[in-house]
């Protein structure tokens, strides 16, 4: 669709706000700054969150970029800008961030067969059908090329061996999107994109405790596991490119800061209390607060225009890696102030005398800590900017 001018932009704001006016439950307004900071989400077997999914679903402003047949709205970027910052406005969030709707659907609808878009694209738009990413393996995180999973054409199917590490979500996935290898004597041209279904004989995935007591990330064995060759992305051996665009999209997703947070000055206000001027008492606090939030709305900006720039056909951003690093900092000191915020209650681990909210604070605290390393570490981000924007010798 055409970008939308200003008055255009002005109407579809006030129908998105009557929209969540009518349908966001306010329950869960609390959880919009936690969900922020803990990917794994606050309320994922809540009712009322799964009602949010739902309505949103239904709406098509999960994915509100997509295709309407893939289960999207057919909307403009600027379009949902608005209704991104309209749901930050109220505390609402979007509870279709998933593997399957930042990573693997943005690359199917580019590399993608008919029938793959049309099978796996509206099961991932209502979340009826989970991802998991099988890329890192015990001996290729960063030098992600050399993974050796084996990948051997049986004729009438793939047969898959090896294992994968820091699966997120692999023990709930209905599918993952995995790379494997299939020629042993090139190491970037020898990988190949499969799609595999976790119910088949010969996965298991084991559940891995992190510092925050979450166990979303896994190390997930194959063992003599068929694949359909029409689950095959791409041609074979043309992994490789399919996966650094997989990975572009994961980063420009990163780089977001997971959605526009809403602010904590209310928080702010409640626990800390303010002065006869009506500001937050602490006056450095204040001062970091303000910090936080004018280094997030610069962030955010710079990445709509970049997204504007994409879309306008300039290509891919070299800065994303650089963007990933600068949000990933931006969400850390988010979560630091909002540990500080609640004080004591900002130390829970458990136990009635913590609420809910503060309970998921200290864990998403410890949870934050992750995202300075998981979809490639600093140095790695760092790396990538050297080269490809500084131009700097390798």
């Amino acid at each position: 669709m055409v970008e939308t001018g200003y008055e255009g932009d002005e109407a579809f704001r006030l129908e998105v706000r009557s929209w969540l006016r009518d349908n966001f439950p306010e329950p869960l307004a609390y959880c919009n700054a936690l969900i922020y900071l803990n990917d794994a989400g606050v309320a994922a077997g809540d009712d009322t969150f799964q009602l949010w999914r739902k309505r949103v679903a239904e709406k098509g402003w999960g994915v509100p970029t997509w295709p309407k047949m893939y289960g999207g709205a057919d909307l403009s970027a600027a379009e949902a800008r608005i209704i991104s910052q309209e749901m930050a406005r109220i505390g609402a969030f979007n509870p279709m961030r998933s593997n399957g709707t930042m990573m693997l659907g943005p690359t199917l609808l580019e590399y993608g067969t008919e029938e793959q878009k049309r099978r796996h694209l509206p099961g991932i738009s209502d979340h009826s059908e989970r991802w998991c990413q099988g890329f890192s393996e015990p001996g290729a995180g960063s030098d992600l090329a050399s993974l050796q999973t084996k990948c051997v054409d049986m004729g009438d199917h793939f047969l898959v061996n090896g294992q994968k590490i820091w699966t997120s979500g692999a023990d709930h996935a209905d599918w993952c999107f995995c790379l494997v290898r299939t020629d042993t004597s090139n190491k970037h041209r020898g990988i190949s994109f499969l799609l595999i279904d976790m119910k088949t004989p010969g996965i298991e995935a084991r559940p891995i405790v992190l510092i925050s007591g979450s166990t979303h990330f896994c190390e997930v064995f194959f063992n003599d596991v068929k694949v359909p060759k029409e689950n095959l992305v791409g041609a074979v051996n043309e992994g490789w490119s399919i996966a650094k665009r997989l990975l572009q999209f994961e980063r420009d997703s990163l780089s977001e800061g997971r959605g526009e947070a809403p602010s904590l000055l209310p928080l702010a206000q409640t626990h800390v209390g303010v002065d006869a001027e009506g500001r937050i008492s602490d006056s450095d606090l204040r001062v970091r607060l303000i910090t936080n939030a004018m280094r997030a709305d610069a962030y955010t900006r710079t990445v709509q225009r970049i997204a504007a720039e994409a879309k306008a056909g300039n290509g891919v951003h070299d800065g994303v890696s650089a963007l990933k690093n600068l949000g990933s900092g931006v969400a850390q000191v988010r979560a630091e102030l909002l540990v500080e915020i609640l004080g004591h209650g900002g130390l829970g681990w458990s136990g009635d005398a913590y609420a809910p909210e503060a309970l998921e604070a200290t864990r998403a605290w410890l949870h934050s800590k992750c995202f300075s390393i998981y979809g490639g570490s600093y140095e790695v981000q760092n790396n990538i900017t050297a080269k490809r924007t500084l131009g700097l010798p390798g």
